[in-house]
């Protein structure tokens, strides 16, 4: 069990901190902090950057972060902007926005709206996700998994075209679970038990052990029937 110091560590306006171990954080504001921070409640409003570790029970965000290290938690909400140079570890997070993680992610369960890149394995137990952007990862293994397309307005239907990052679709070498349901994602192999190819799909190969079902405005390249 984690120990947390008494103190709470407070922030506002244009400021910063170096560090440490405490009950609460509430940095609202631009915040920076130049050590690791381990926290039972870490809420952030505004504009943040950590310069090391970040970890806490409970993480609500809303604004921009920027975490120079790993990101570890409990729980976490997040709508804006995050982007960690490490890895991230939890059980569960609701992200409405953007995040970018440079290494693996690792959680339990994952909801939410907006755009995500990976750079190494997405892990998740379950994995629901409505795409207003990219999604993108090297590698996704999963229990279930769903995918769609959120409602775009006109404008992001327009500027989609231009910018590939604000295209709503996913982008994946593997896809590897047991219950898998995706729509408008393009991946090198998917591999599952139940797998559901839906439309705006572009896959080089699917093995399925129990059942698949294919849109006909999906694209697939080779499909397989594979023994437990």
């Amino acid at each position: 069990m984690t120990e947390y110091q008494l103190s709470d560590l407070k922030i506002s306006g244009v400021s910063g901190a170096a560090g440490g171990s405490y009950d609460n954080v509430f940095i609202d504001g631009v915040g920076k902090v130049s050590g690791p921070i381990v926290a039972r409640r870490f809420k952030g409003n505004g504009h943040i950057r950590m310069k090391a570790h970040l970890t806490a029970d409970e993480l609500e965000v809303n604004g921009t972060m920027d975490v120079k290290g790993n990101m570890k938690f409990g729980n976490m909400k997040a709508d804006g902007l995050l982007t960690i140079a490490g890895g991230v570890s939890g059980e569960s997070c609701e992200l409405n926005g953007m995040m970018s993680i440079k290494g693996d992610c690792e959680l339990e369960h994952f909801t939410g709206k907006g755009g995500f890149t990976v750079g190494g394995l997405l892990s998740a137990g379950q994995l629901e996700f409505q795409l207003q952007g990219q999604g993108k990862a090297n590698e996704i293994g999963v229990e279930n998994l769903v995918i769609r397309q959120a409602e775009v307005g006109m404008w992001n239907k327009l500027f989609s075209g231009m910018i590939p990052k604000l295209k709503p679709e996913l982008r994946v070498g593997v896809i590897e679970g047991d219950n898998i349901d995706i729509e408008f994602t393009t991946a090198d192999i998917v591999r599952g038990n139940v797998v559901i190819i839906g439309q705006g799909c572009s896959i080089g190969r699917v093995e399925y052990r129990s059942k698949l079902s294919v849109h006909p405005g999906a694209a697939i390249m080779k499909e397989e029937r594979v023994s437990d």
